[in-house]
Formats: C-alpha cells, structure tokens, sequence
C-alpha cells in the first residue's frame, strides 16, 4: 500500500509497479478492514478499476477485489540509509513499514525487493 500526500508521486510509482506485474487494488482511496488477523484491502465500488493518470486522466485499468496488506511504503524526499525495520498499525493490524523516494529510477525495484526481502525474513 502506498501512502503520500497529493502529488507525492502514489499513482506515477503504482504504475510502474503494475507494470512490473503488481495488482491494482484501488487509486485515491482504499478500504480496509482488519478480518482473521490480517489487513483487507478493497476498493469502493464507485471507483474500481479506475484510476487517475496525471497528464492524461482517469482511465481503465485491471483490479483485484481484495488483497492483504502486506507492507505500506510512505512516499518522502528524506530516506534513511540503512532503516530500522519499523511497523504500522492500521486498523488493530501491525504492518511493515518502509520510506522511499518514490521519483527514483530503482523506487519500483527498491519495493519490490524490500517486500521479498520482508516476506522472506517471516517465511512467508
């Protein structure tokens, strides 16, 4: 889950994420709900498989109707070198944390590696 405030750069690195073969859940706003343990992420209706391209629109994009949040990202220009593993609770729900510079070349990579990595660590 990307977290930033607006014009952060949320839906340029979601892009090239999807492009990398993420998953689409929603753009701009997300439900989520803690159910069995774990953190449910789930687009409103009004603006699944939607999302807004700066410079171009809202367009039509494939979507999952749920997933579990697994890390949330924070979009920021000041990135720590070598991070402490940090945590976020959302909705009674403790979730990886990570900061990046979301207008890096390597941000996409730098999240998908920091996910495997973390995914990895809890045998997952």
């Amino acid at each position: 889950m990307l977290l930033g405030s607006s014009g952060a750069g949320k839906s340029d690195l979601a892009l090239r994420l999807i492009d990398r073969g993420a998953l689409l859940v929603s753009d701009d706003y997300t439900q989520l709900v803690a159910l069995e343990g774990k953190l449910i992420a789930t687009p409103p209706a009004t603006i699944a498989g939607r999302m807004e391209i700066r410079g171009i629109g809202i367009v039509v994009m494939p979507f999952t109707p749920s997933i579990t949040v697994r890390m949330v990202v924070g979009l920021g220009d000041e990135v720590d070198r070598m991070p402490r593993p940090s945590w976020r609770t959302i909705a009674d729900q403790r979730v990886r944390a990570i900061v990046i510079d979301p207008r890096a070349p390597s941000a996409a990579i730098k999240v998908e590696r920091a996910l495997a990595q973390f995914l990895a660590e809890c045998g997952a």
